[in-house]
């Protein structure tokens, strides 16, 4: 494990060997008892929970800040419970533009935007590594508002963007 894994967990959970959902429902029960700004070490041989703790850290805004691989195929994850939920806005359009390299999702949410109304949010989901970085260049120049950003995989965000 490296020096983030060893940042003193407030609770160790190993659960190597059992199937998703099992590691993130064990995860959920032991964050909901912790106190905010605690934390957990989750351990799991699981392929799927990485995705599983993104996407529920996006609805509740825990912090998933550690992924560190370990012998044995495990994988070890630090969860911080949040001071705070954090939760995704209401988006009017969903455009997922995974497996879309740039400066497709761009063009193509500049598209539906268009034909959007003013108030109106899209939400653009996209894993291309130059996506946060269009975004944050094209909100700058335009009247689009960035109402918020989920990385809900590694490499893979989440942009709720509104028109003005």
């Amino acid at each position: 494990m490296n020096r983030e894994t060893n940042a003193n967990p407030t609770v160790t959970l190993d659960m190597s060997g059992l199937s998703c959902p099992a590691p993130l429902m064990g995860a959920k029960r032991i964050v909901n008892d912790i106190e905010p700004g605690q934390s957990l070490l989750l351990i799991s041989d699981c392929p799927g929970t990485a995705d599983d703790l993104f996407a529920w850290s996006r609805q509740t805004g825990n912090e998933v800040t550690v992924k560190n691989k370990m012998a044995d195929d495990r994988t070890a994850y630090l969860i911080t419970r949040s001071r705070g939920r954090k939760t995704a806005p209401k988006a009017n359009v969903t455009l997922d533009m995974r497996g879309t390299y740039c400066p497709g999702p761009i063009i193509e949410a500049k598209k539906m935007l268009d034909g959007m109304r003013a108030g109106e949010i899209l939400l653009l989901i996209s894993n291309c590594p130059g996506t946060p970085a269009d975004v944050d260049a094209w909100v700058r120049n335009t009247t689009l508002e960035l109402v918020e950003r989920f990385e809900i995989a590694p490499g893979t965000f989440e942009f709720y963007l509104r028109k003005n």
